[in-house]
């Protein structure tokens, strides 16, 4: 969906010299590895254990982000298909540890717009997706983001952050948010 290619660019422009990206949910660690190509290092927090692939020298944290103690040690933070997951007092307890500590957030989810929800279910038909891709992928599109949602969510404040919100042409809704004061 080009999530790779628009992440690097955007941290590129963002994260500082010394900083590491916390990657929310970061699986499988394919996202981490592209990032290690754009000279950015990257610490993985997600339910799941360490990837092998996951290089040796980055920290990978095997924790519910929901209950995660870090935050302080990872000004970045990036999330790829996570944040629809949450629900709303949740993105809100979320957005209140990231304008505590966070400098920086990027993040990649489903834009929620009924174009993209018809877009899916005809890929679905042409490939013969299976079942469960076809209900997961419509409740992901379902509960994704449009316009500011996710930031006013995040409970981001105007006048401490800076931020914009896109939606692709593949239908991710993008937003990179930077904190401009304390």
């Amino acid at each position: 969906m080009g999530n790779p290619k628009w992440v690097q660019r955007q941290l590129r422009n963002l994260v500082r010299s010394g900083e590491t990206v916390l990657e929310l949910g970061a699986g499988g660690g394919e996202l981490g590895e592209s990032l290690a190509s754009g000279g950015l290092t990257c610490a993985g927090l997600d339910r799941a254990s360490r990837p092998p692939a996951w290089p040796p020298a980055w920290p990978w944290y095997q924790e519910d982000l929901r209950t995660f103690g870090g935050w302080a040690s990872h000004p970045v933070v990036l999330g790829t298909l996570i944040f629809h997951h949450l629900d709303n007092t949740e993105l809100a307890q979320i957005g209140r540890l990231f304008d505590q500590y966070s400098r920086v957030i990027v993040a990649c989810e489903p834009a929620r717009q009924r174009r993209w929800l018809v877009a899916f279910r005809s890929l679905c038909r042409l490939i013969r997706a299976n079942p469960v891709s076809w209900h997961d992928g419509q409740v992901s599109i379902a509960a994704g983001f449009r316009g500011d949602e996710l930031p006013r969510l995040l409970g981001l404040s105007p006048e401490r952050w800076t931020w914009k919100t896109t939606i692709s042409v593949r239908g991710v809704y993008r937003l990179a948010a930077e904190r401009t004061s304390r």
